[in-house]
């Protein structure tokens, strides 16, 4: 895999393998340099397609690339093979399959990716804040529920999650109507909510919203993502694709797949 992706740091086990892209590694020129994944956002398609073959050989897997549309909606990729596919409408995605790999892209809300101590199951979720309000990741992490025990007197498998590069909380500025939707499912949740310089406005605090909910949800396992600026989008132009800094970007994608 190219050297400038982020291999996530996690204590998943052996056959569970993960990566998070960069701007590196592509075909694609000017706004869209160098590996966007997005094929909806106005770049060459056959730039974006030699990108995605590209990040297909590289991984010896095959990403699953959905219609992400803001909501909660979660497919198994696995459930009905060539029926759910590239294109299919969801905001979360899981398989249990080998190289099958679970694809989320990006350019400033947040990725999670998940998996479990057994290792039969991975997934993962696109947490813009309308997705994180609403609970995609309490929908990615239910998924795991039904998974078979870890073993005598151990309980089921713990859940861990990773959390990507996002829109970082110095940036991240949104109306009250964004906080009131977090307030309104947990009061906590305004502690990640500060004061904006605009009148009315406030920064958002993306990744602790989505540990302050995976802690609800049960998943105690969290990595990647701490708020700091080398994880914001916005700040580090040439390292990731950000939509709020440059209007039209392109997509970097964070998978995760068994082998």
């Amino acid at each position: 895999m190219d050297a400038h992706w982020l291999v996530p740091e996690w204590p998943a086990p052996p056959n569970v393998r993960a990566v998070c892209t960069t701007r590196e590694g592509g075909v694609s020129q000017g706004r869209y340099e160098s590996l966007n994944l997005g094929d909806h956002v106005g770049d060459l398609a056959a730039h974006v397609a030699e990108n995605r073959r590209r990040l297909a050989q590289a991984i010896g897997a095959r990403p699953i690339f959905l219609q992400q549309v803001h909501g909660t909606g979660l497919v198994a990729l696995d459930a009905e093979p060539g029926i759910v596919g590239h294109g299919t409408p969801a905001d979360a995605c899981t398989a249990t399959a080998v190289g099958m790999a679970c694809t989320i892209m990006v350019a400033d809300c947040l990725p999670v990716l998940f998996t479990d101590e057994s290792g039969q199951r991975v997934a993962a979720a696109h947490a813009g804040w309308r997705g994180l309000a609403g609970g995609v990741l309490e929908a990615a992490a239910r998924c795991f529920a039904a998974e078979p025990k870890a073993g005598p007197g151990h309980g089921a498998s713990k859940v861990m999650a990773w959390l990507g590069p996002c829109i970082g909380p110095g940036a991240f500025e949104v109306g009250p109507e964004v906080k009131a939707a977090f307030e309104a499912h947990a009061s906590e949740a305004a502690h990640c909510f500060q004061p904006a310089p605009a009148p009315g406005k406030w920064l958002a605090d993306l990744p602790a919203l989505a540990r302050q909910r995976l802690r609800a949800a049960g998943v105690e396992s969290v990595h990647g993502n701490d708020g700091s600026d080398g994880w914001c989008t916005v700040a580090n132009p040439s390292r990731f694709f950000s939509h709020r800094r440059d209007g039209v970007s392109g997509r970097f994608a964070a998978l995760v797949w068994k082998v």
